[in-house]
């Protein structure tokens, strides 16, 4: 009976998951409740009891199912994705390009940038050893230029806990030379970044077959 846009599952589809409480995430694992409490109710009973999911997770399915309200099927559910989350924790950044140079930069993306009509802006987000965490797609423009607000230009890196940002955009014309529009954006970037603490290190203009780097030219 809970209002549409409170119910856990079209809260995480509306504003992510990072928005619902540890009661609504488990709420989501659980499913359903019982014949006595509805299943949110039944996960901040669980919480109340336990305290925390690392107390959850270090307690056996022999003494969870002593928990009224949790059966066989809930519990391997809990299980299963705190798993998943151990897993996932686990996964390192081992095989993902490290890009040490601009020329890095210019040899990964010049492929992609091949006899395309429009400019497109992407950035690659690093760790603190320059190590690929991410690539995202900032925005996709005209024959002439493409929009970059410094906002969704750092979304993703504050996301994701980016410690630099290498910004990538291609020049349909083949022709790499800075205009005075991306030498502004730099600058705008630049001081975005320093303002947030993520480091810029580069902005990679890619023509045909040459490139140019907005460090090496001084704007950075």
């Amino acid at each position: 009976n809970w209002p549409e846009k409170e119910r856990p599952r079209e809260r995480l589809i509306k504003y992510g998951a990072e928005s619902l409480s540890n009661a609504q995430l488990l709420a989501i694992i659980l499913r359903t409740g019982n014949k006595d409490q509805g299943v949110l109710d039944l996960s901040l009973s669980i919480l109340d009891r336990y305290k925390s999911f690392r107390n959850i997770d270090n307690t056996s399915i022999k003494e969870l199912s002593s928990f009224k309200g949790l059966g066989i099927s809930k519990i391997t559910q809990i299980k299963a994705a705190f798993e998943i989350g151990k897993r996932l924790m686990a996964e390192t950044l081992e095989n993902q390009p490290i890009f040490p140079s601009h020329h890095a930069v210019y040899s990964f993306f010049a492929p992609r940038f091949k006899n395309l009509k429009k400019e497109q802006f992407f950035s690659l987000l690093l760790d603190v050893k320059n190590r690929l965490i991410k690539e995202y797609k900032i925005s996709e423009g005209s024959l002439e230029k493409s929009i970059v607000h410094p906002r969704e230009a750092f979304k993703e890196a504050i996301k994701e806990s980016a410690a630099s940002i290498i910004f990538i955009h291609n020049h349909p014309s083949g022709d790499p030379t800075p205009s005075k529009d991306d030498i502004i954006l730099t600058e705008r970037l630049k001081n975005t970044g320093e303002i947030i603490g993520i480091n810029v290190l580069d902005h990679v203009i890619i023509g045909d077959c040459k490139y140019i780097s907005m460090r090496e030219k001084g704007f950075l």
